[in-house]
């Protein structure tokens, strides 16, 4: 089962970037994840077309699974 680790800012403009990771550790929690989210907000780490990132949205674990037909 691949996993994906999702975080989700709010830039300037209001709009929702996604900042994806693949295969994140097993026992990670919600407050190392919004740690490092709040770390990337305060310290301007990345931007977007539309600007800074500004607000912490959301954070999210993905799950799938591929089942192969053939």
């Amino acid at each position: 089962m691949a996993k994906t680790l999702q975080m989700v800012f709010r830039d300037v403009s209001g709009k929702e970037v996604t900042l994806s990771l693949l295969d994140p550790k097993e026992d990670l929690t919600l407050t190392q994840v919004q740690a490092v989210m709040a770390d990337i907000v305060s310290r301007n780490i990345f931007a977007n077309k539309n600007g800074d990132f500004v607000q912490v949205a959301d954070a999210r674990i993905l799950s799938r699974d591929t089942v192969s037909l053939a």
